[in-house]
């Protein structure tokens, strides 16, 4: 009996949003420092608890 190939095909419309989604549901209990940069600047610094 001969390998019968499937091929799936899925197509992602262009997003164009500003938005970034950080999952933090993976990371161990503590204190982490969020720090957004731009061109080697840090333009926000932010803390959260776990």
């Amino acid at each position: 009996m001969a390998d019968v190939k499937k091929t799936f095909i899925g197509k992602l419309d262009n997003l164009h949003s500003y938005k970034i989604y950080l999952n933090v549901n993976h990371l161990e209990k503590g204190i982490y420092t969020l720090k957004i940069m731009h061109k080697n600047k840090v333009i926000k610094k932010t803390t959260f608890k776990k």
